[in-house]
Parts: structure tokens; C-alpha cells; sequence
């Protein structure tokens, strides 16, 4: 029997939340995992109850505002704050877990996540913000590009 690795079951699940994302610029998944159990999940979108950007348009495309900038001109969250958002709406402790995600974290997911003591960052995508994983290292998070080819 060919069973996926730790990290290949955790990676596919991200893709598969992933392909709940409403966002029409990247889809992105994560799962914050702690002892091989998912704590949380998350995907990218707009908060609870606001129109989605299929019908609104992309903001950032509007503004042609391009990817790795001006976090702050977005109507959606990233998969990572929403993954944490909730856990603390769940009551889950995360501290020292570890987190999955399709994308690496832009500057402002990382300054979540070391806040909520993520010891570990993997991630399948790189992302164009080099300040993130810089802090990343800082903080010392592990942070590493999943290849596929643990087993």
C-alpha cells in the first residue's frame, strides 16, 4: 500500500480548500495543523456576508495593483488570517502548530502568525514577498517549499 506522507496528505487537503476560495485572482488554501490533527482551515475571500468579488469585480484588478503589494486594497482575506480567525472562533489553541498552505505567506499573514506561535511554515507556491519569509526567520519559524518528495 502506497500511503502519502505527512506533509503530501496535508498539502492535498490545502489544495482542496483551496477550490473554495472566491477570490478570481489566486485561490489559496491552508489548514493549521498540531500533532497531525487540522486544527483549523481556511481559504482566500471576502469576510462572512459580503458580496463576492465574481459579482463586485476584483478590486485589485480595478486598481491594477500588482501581486505581492498593497495588501490593504483587497476585499477578501487571505487563507492564513481566515484559518486563524477560525481557530480562535472554535477555541483552538494553535500555538505550535504548524501551517499548510498552497501559497507562501505574504508579510502580513507572517506577522499573524508569529503572533499566534506557528512554529512551522510549509508551503507548495512561493509568493513574491521576501520581507515575509525574512521575518519568518527572524522570529525562527521553520518555513520550507514542500517538493513532494518526503516519504
Amino acid at each position: 500500500m502506497d500511503r502519502p506522507s505527512w506533509d503530501e496528505y496535508f498539502m492535498q487537503i490545502t489544495k482542496l480548500v483551496a477550490t473554495r476560495s472566491t477570490c478570481l485572482r489566486r485561490q489559496v488554501g491552508a489548514l493549521l495543523v498540531k500533532e497531525k490533527n487540522i486544527m483549523a482551515t481556511g481559504y482566500n475571500g471576502v469576510p462572512t456576508g459580503i458580496t463576492h468579488c465574481d459579482v463586485t469585480g476584483c478590486l485589485r484588478e480595478q486598481l491594477n495593483v500588482p501581486s505581492g503589494e498593497r495588501h490593504e486594497l483587497c476585499r477578501g482575506l487571505h487563507a492564513e488570517q481566515n484559518a486563524i480567525i477560525q481557530a480562535a472562533r472554535h477555541g483552538a489553541n494553535i500555538e505550535g502548530s504548524t501551517l499548510y498552505c498552497t501559497d507562501s505567506p505574504c508579510i502580513i499573514c507572517s506577522k499573524m502568525l508569529i503572533n499566534a506561535g506557528i512554529r512551522e511554515v510549509i508551503f507548495d507556491r512561493g509568493y513574491p514577498d521576501k520581507l515575509s519569509l525574512e521575518m519568518l526567520t527572524e522570529a525562527g519559524i521553520n518555513y520550507r517549499q514542500y517538493t513532494g518528495e518526503e516519504k
